[in-house]
């Protein structure tokens, strides 16, 4: 996959891999902080570099409906394509480490999920994993031969080119949905939506395991109508049985505006059910109604969650309502 080209006649480099499309003078470094011009080409700098890595249940990524109760390796470097100024992980997205970094081959990445209990694979997360490409393409490719399944947990910005060539890897995508909203994404972010439209496209038609987060922060983008957009919109590219995970902000890097109040979160879970079955809450220390599974059909309790720990408790091996026979989950570790 060709990832740079000549940009006129100035000597620089432009960057395939992500919409901004960066042009790289040589010695320069693109937007995300990690992607130089070095020679001919543009060098992942942070190829091998983790920030850290973890056995986390795969419901903490957030994936519901993939292999639900198991374990999955997580791991992440440094830096981002977006400039979120609500970042989460801003530690790790937002610097790049230039010293004592600890860094991990692909073949000993994959040895050690190799040899954790209970687990389903690689996790690609943390950080933005789109711009640690040619690592996760390596390690995803060694994981697939071992069985391992992958997942990437990102931001959806990536050209379709890249995006075909980890699809053909990868097992399973939790894509953030920062907002429904071109201008949202222009003022905090520093990206555009299209992409991420597309790339959920992609994935949904690709048939790759998908579930979508929305980070919701007051005032910004919690309005009625926008989840109203947002719902309808994923239900007609990618059905109506893809997993949402509305999720409470809470105040973080450079902003210091309130939590989002719980009755929002709630409010809008209300709105996405009208058009999705399996809607979702994060960040919510009181909201059983919004961790649990629920058949569509029956409306039986099928999976319990407290924290992270998952209880399977009406589904047959074959991840089928035990009472009424509806197919929920694809990918069941039992």
């Amino acid at each position: 996959m060709q990832l740079s080209e000549k940009y006129k006649n100035s000597g620089a480099l432009r960057c395939l891999l992500c919409p901004h499309l960066c042009v790289i003078l040589p010695g320069g470094i693109g937007l995300c902080g990690v992607r130089e011009h070095r020679g001919e080409s543009i060098f992942l700098t942070t190829y091998g570099v983790i920030s850290g890595y973890a056995v986390d249940p795969v419901e903490k990524k957030p994936l519901y409906h993939f292999y639900p109760g198991m374990n999955i390796l997580s791991v992440g470097s440094y830096g981002c394509n977006f400039k979120c100024d609500f970042c989460q992980n801003h530690h790790i997205s937002q610097h790049v480490r230039k010293e004592g970094n600890y860094m991990i081959s692909p073949e000993e990445l994959v040895s050690r999920a190799l040899r954790v209990e209970g687990n389903a694979g690689i996790a690609y997360t943390y950080n933005e994993p789109v711009i640690w490409y040619e690592y996760i393409l390596d390690c995803a490719r060694l994981a697939k031969e071992k069985g391992l399944k992958n997942v990437m947990i990102t931001n959806g910005y990536i050209n379709s080119g890249p995006l075909d060539e980890l699809l053909e890897v990868m097992d399973a995508f939790n894509i953030d949905l920062k907002a429904f909203d071109n201008n949202f994404y222009r003022r905090y972010t520093g990206g555009t939506l299209k992409p991420v439209l597309r790339t959920i496209e992609k994935v949904a038609g690709a048939g790759r395991h998908l579930e979508v987060t929305t980070l919701i922060l007051p005032g910004l983008n919690d309005s009625d109508a926008s989840m109203h957009e947002e719902a309808k919109w994923i239900a007609s590219v990618a059905g109506r049985r893809v997993p949402l995970h509305i999720s409470r902000y809470f105040p973080m890097y450079m902003r210091s505006d309130p939590a989002t109040p719980s009755e929002t979160v709630i409010r809008l879970r209300d709105i996405a059910s009208e058009y999705l079955d399996f809607v979702y809450t994060g960040n919510m220390l009181r909201d059983q109604c919004g961790c649990d599974t629920y058949c569509p059909e029956c409306h039986l309790t099928v999976i319990k969650r407290a924290g992270y720990k998952t209880t399977i408790t009406a589904l047959d091996h074959e991840g089928r309502c035990l009472n009424c026979n509806e197919k929920i989950i694809n990918y069941l570790g039992i």
